[in-house]
């Protein structure tokens, strides 16, 4: 499946079916959603619908969550002409920074890092992942940003999955998301029906 290849017709997520399926087991995540960044047609129209619920919103600052939200939380800020922010694991920062301990997706006990000196009251904050399963790395993002007086403009990642605590982000922030309704389905049950199209064997989660 050629990854550089744009279709003529481009419904909403077609670049969706660029994501490549876990053949390597479970250390790693079910899928490798990175591919799709090296489509410059579909990196570009991905930020376009995770920004489009926040265009009349106002957004100070966009930040980005270790690692892959780098990519997705600088290209968002670019588009919208706003600094970026990282939201580092710990150990990464060389100045004074706060920091919130959590639980990710994985069930790995982490710490994730914050420098304190950017984030103010009142400051809104787009904060960017590439990815929500369980929550809980979000969730760590979220409080050091409200921790320092800043408002969370919203949440974008390429998927929020149908968890609890996926729900619970849902709930009580506004979000974007690049899944379409009858996709949602797939992606709770990590299985894409577009894994068949890469010809090898995936790793299902049981």
């Amino acid at each position: 499946m050629d990854g550089l290849t744009t279709p003529q017709e481009r419904g909403k997520g077609w670049y969706l079916a660029l994501m490549a399926p876990n053949i390597k087991g479970p250390p790693y995540a079910w899928l490798d959603p990175s591919r799709l960044y090296c489509n410059q047609q579909a990196l570009q129209d991905c930020v376009q619908d995770l920004i489009r619920p926040f265009q009349n919103d106002t957004i100070d600052l966009v930040a980005g969550i270790d690692a892959m939200g780098f990519v997705l939380g600088a290209a968002i800020a670019h588009h919208l002409g706003k600094g970026f922010l990282t939201l580092r694991k710990e150990g990464h920062l060389c100045v004074a920074t706060r920091s919130t301990a959590y639980s990710d997706y994985t069930g790995r006990q982490k710490v994730l890092e914050m420098r304190d000196d950017m984030v103010r009251t009142g400051l809104r904050v787009l904060v960017v992942d590439q990815w929500v399963e369980t929550g809980g790395t979000m969730e760590a993002a979220v409080t050091l940003v409200e921790q320092e007086g800043g408002t969370v403009a919203g949440i974008a990642a390429i998927c929020i999955e149908d968890t609890a605590g996926g729900r619970q982000i849902k709930e009580k922030y506004k979000c974007s998301t690049c899944v379409p309704d009858f996709l949602q389905p797939q992606f709770n049950n990590k299985y894409l029906e577009s894994f068949k199209a890469f010809g090898t064997q995936c790793n299902k989660p049981k």
